[in-house]
């Protein structure tokens, strides 16, 4: 099946974004508005994301590597942008899509890219979380968008891990003192259990 043509730039730059993960032994995944369409029901998204395990001192390999992909800096100041948010923010220049590549560093991230899973999309084969730990990801960002995401991956997985999801917001929730990540998720989850 033909990619329709206002896909076309998000599909080439998930494909840029994966080949950059490849170069990096799979230390990361393709993460936000892109891994829930793979995973349950698509939605627009107008972005892509990922998340890579790097120190701050990889930061300069990953710049290179993703300007070899066709990414450059969205900001004349990105390395120092980085280095205070953990976080790279790229342009696509091929396609004209924009990319937000997070620098992982935490247990759970390094545990996430561990757990996650190749999803086949017609020539593609992109690396994404698992379903709980996508949810995971949601819960924390807290945004409206990401509830509405949440009740997608939740309504086309039926069979999640509930302990694990209330295990890792629960704990995000105490050292950021906002009980509100797992109070508004468990009713999401409740008729999962």
């Amino acid at each position: 099946m033909k990619t329709p043509k206002a896909l076309q730039p998000l599909v080439a730059t998930i494909h840029s974004l994966q080949r950059l993960i490849d170069r990096f032994e799979q230390r990361g995944m393709i993460i936000g508005g892109v891994a829930v369409g793979l995973l349950a029901r698509p939605r627009l998204t107008a972005d892509a994301d990922a998340v890579i395990f790097l120190s701050i001192d990889e930061l300069d390999d990953l710049l290179d590597a993703a300007e070899q992909e066709g990414f450059m800096p969205r900001y004349p100041n990105v390395k120092e942008f980085a280095r205070a948010n953990r976080l790279v923010a790229l342009h696509h220049v091929p396609s004209g899509v924009d990319v937000d590549i997070s620098l992982g560093a935490m247990p759970f991230e390094a545990e996430a890219i561990e757990r996650s899973q190749l999803v086949s999309v017609g020539n593609l084969r992109l690396r994404v979380p698992s379903v709980e730990d996508l949810i995971i990801m949601k819960a924390v960002a807290h945004r409206k968008k990401d509830f509405s995401d949440i009740e997608n991956l939740v309504a086309f997985h039926p069979r999640l891990d509930r302990e694990r999801i209330e295990y890792w917001v629960t704990g995000f929730a105490q050292v950021l003192e906002m009980p509100e990540l797992w109070t508004d998720l468990a009713p999401l989850l409740a008729d999962n259990e």
